[in-house]
C-alpha cells in the first residue's frame, strides 16, 4: 500500500511519532494507504515553518500581484491533476467520481478567482476632524492560519479556506480528517512546483488530541478556519475564545426544501432528490427536511417516490451509480441508528430504511458501508429526526399549510445554513427568501454554489463567511496610521 508523507515546510517528512495509520475505502471496506500519524512535535514544527516563511523571506517580499500570479499557477496544475486527485478522494470518501470529478475540475476557479483579488485588497485615506494629521488603512494578514477540514469534501471546503487565505498574504498549517487525508498530501505536492515559498502550505494529518488539539491552541496560530459538526465547532470556538484566537466555524444544518403547490412539480422532484441522496445526503447543506404543501403532499411524495426508486447503488468509481457508500464507520452506524430512532418515534419509511445489502438484492454494494435512499412520512418538527443533523441519504417529509406554517417550521431549528423555495409566485419567493433564518437560500434549484457568492450560516450553523470577496476579509486585519503633517505639540499630558 502507498504510503503518505507528512507535508512541512516544502518538504515529504515523516511523523516524529515513527508510526502510520490505515485509511480504508468505504466502497470494499479495506485499508489502501498508511497516513501518517502526527503529533504536538509536527504541529509545532509546521507552526513553525508558516511563521517564518509569514515573517522572513520571499513570501513577506512578494507583492500581491505575485501572489496572485502563484495562485493562478496552482489553479493551473490542480486542473492538470483533476482526474487524479478525484480518484483518490473517491477512494478515500467514497463518493461519486462523476461528482468529485467535477468538483476538482471546478477548484482551479477559487485560485484563479482568489489570485485576481490578491491586489485588489484596498486601504483608504480618512478624513479627519483634526488639522495637522493624515491618516489611512492598511488591510494586513491575519497571521498563520489553521485549518480544520471535514471528510465529505476534503480539497473543495479546504480551497473554500485556503484561496482566501493566500490572497490575503496569510500562510497556513492544515490538519485534513483523519479519515480522508490522501488528497491534501497529494495537493500538497503541487506547491512546490507552482513556485510556492516553503512554509506558505503545510499539512499535518493524524486525530483530533493528537494534532487538532495542539494546532488550535499553538500560540503562533492567529486564526482557526473549522468545517465540521457543532458540536466539535463549540470546542474549538471555546478554547480559541479564551486563547483570543479569531475563528471562522462552518458547522452543521437540517435545511428546509420547501415546495407550494404552484411550483414546477417534477422540477421540485428533481431538487429534492438532489438536496438529500446527492452524495449520499453526506452534505452540511443537505435538504434533509422536505416541507410539502398539505394539499399536495400525497401526489408529490409519490412523484418523489418514482425517482428516488430508480437511484442505483454501486461501486462510485463507475459512471452508472448514482449513490454510494457512506464514507466512515462510525458516520455508516449513526445514520442507521437515526433511522431506528424515526421508526420508534412515529415516523414511516415509504422507501429505504435499510442497510444498502441487506437482503442480498443489491451485490453491487459488496462489504461497503452503504444506506438505502431512505424516505420518511408522518414526520413531526418535533422528531429528533427533523431537529438533528442526521448526514446520509435520509428525508424527512413534513407537511405544511401556508407560507406562514411552512416559516414557522423551516425556522424552528438550531440551525440556520441554508434552505430552498420551489415556487412560481416571485412575490411568495422574495417573501420567503426574506424572512428564512438561513445564511443561502436558493429559489427553484438547490445545490447550487460559487466562489463568487458567499456561504455560510445563522444561528448554530457557523461563524463568518467563505467564498467572495467577503471571505478575503475573513483573513485580514486592518491597521490605522496616523502622520504629523504640522500638528504642533500640546500638552502632553492631554489627549489630542
Amino acid at each position: 500500500m502507498k504510503r503518505y508523507a507528512l507535508h512541512i515546510a516544502g518538504e515529504a517528512v515523516a511523523p516524529h511519532s515513527g508510526t502510520w495509520f490505515d485509511t480504508q475505502n468505504p466502497y470494499t471496506g479495506e485499508a489502501w494507504a498508511h497516513i501518517p500519524r502526527g503529533n504536538a512535535q509536527d504541529v509545532d514544527a509546521a507552526v513553525q515553518a508558516a511563521h517564518q516563511a509569514l515573517t522572513t523571506g520571499p513570501w513577506v517580499e512578494m507583492t500581491a500581484t505575485q501572489r496572485g500570479a502563484l495562485m493562478r499557477k496552482l489553479g493551473d496544475l490542480i486542473a492538470r491533476d483533476a482526474a487524479q486527485l478525484a480518484a483518490t478522494e473517491v477512494r478515500d470518501n467514497g463518493k461519486l467520481f462523476a461528482e468529485m470529478n467535477s468538483q476538482l475540475a471546478y477548484i482551479p476557479q477559487w485560485f484563479y478567482y482568489y489570485g485576481g483579488l490578491a491586489d485588489k485588497v484596498q486601504g483608504a485615506t480618512l478624513p479627519l476632524d483634526k488639522k495637522g494629521y493624515f491618516a489611512y488603512t492598511r488591510h494586513e494578514p491575519v497571521g498563520v492560519v489553521a485549518a480544520i477540514t471535514p471528510w465529505n469534501s476534503p480539497l473543495l471546503l479546504l480551497a473554500w479556506k485556503l484561496a482566501p487565505a493566500l490572497a490575503a498574504g496569510c500562510t497556513v498549517v492544515v490538519k485534513p480528517s483523519e479519515f480522508t487525508s490522501a488528497s491534501t498530501l497529494e495537493f500538497a505536492e503541487l506547491f512546490a512546483e507552482a513556485g510556492f515559498p516553503p512554509g506558505v502550505f503545510n499539512v499535518v494529518t493524524g486525530f483530533g488530541a493528537e494534532v487538532g488539539t495542539p494546532l488550535v491552541e499553538h500560540p503562533l496560530v492567529a486564526k482557526i478556519s473549522f468545517t465540521g459538526s457543532d458540536a466539535t465547532g463549540r470546542l474549538i470556538n471555546e478554547r480559541a475564545g479564551k486563547l483570543l484566537k479569531h475563528t471562522a466555524m462552518e458547522l452543521g444544518g437540517k435545511s428546509p426544501n420547501i415546495v407550494f403547490d404552484d411550483a414546477d412539480l417534477e422540477q421540485a422532484a428533481f431538487g429534492a432528490i438532489s438536496g438529500i441522496f446527492a452524495a449520499s445526503g453526506q452534505t452540511c447543506i443537505a435538504g434533509s427536511r422536505l416541507l410539502v404543501q398539505e394539499n399536495i403532499h400525497d401526489a408529490f411524495v409519490q412523484r418523489l417516490l418514482a425517482v428516488a426508486r430508480t437511484a442505483r447503488m454501486g461501486d462510485p468509481m463507475s459512471p452508472d451509480t448514482q449513490v454510494g457508500p457512506v464514507t466512515t464507520p462510525p458516520q455508516y452506524q449513526k445514520v442507521l441508528e437515526y433511522i431506528t430512532i424515526a421508526r420508534s418515534e412515529g415516523a414511516t419509511a415509504v422507501l429505504g430504511g435499510e442497510k444498502g445489502n441487506h437482503d442480498g438484492t443489491a451485490p453491487q454494494c459488496g462489504q461497503g458501508w452503504f444506506v438505502q435512499p431512505t424516505i420518511f412520512t408522518g414526520v413531526n418538527n418535533r422528531m429528533r429526526i427533523a431537529q438533528e443533523e442526521v448526514f446520509g441519504p435520509v428525508l424527512s417529509v413534513i407537511p405544511f399549510k401556508d407560507e406562514a406554517d411552512a416559516l414557522a417550521i423551516a425556522n424552528d431549528v438550531r440551525f440556520g445554513l441554508a434552505a430552498a423555495v420551489w415556487t412560481r409566485d416571485i412575490g411568495r419567493a422574495i417573501r420567503m427568501s426574506d424572512r428564512l433564518q438561513a445564511g443561502t437560500v436558493w429559489v427553484n434549484t438547490y445545490r447550487a454554489v460559487s466562489f463568487m457568492a458567499p456561504f455560510g450560516g445563522y444561528k448554530d450553523s457557523g461563524l463568518g463567511r467563505e467564498n467572495g470577496i467577503d471571505a478575503v476579509r475573513e483573513y485580514l486585519q486592518t491597521k490605522a496610521v496616523w502622520i504629523n503633517s504640522g500638528a504642533v505639540a500640546g500638552n502632553p499630558f492631554v489627549l489630542k
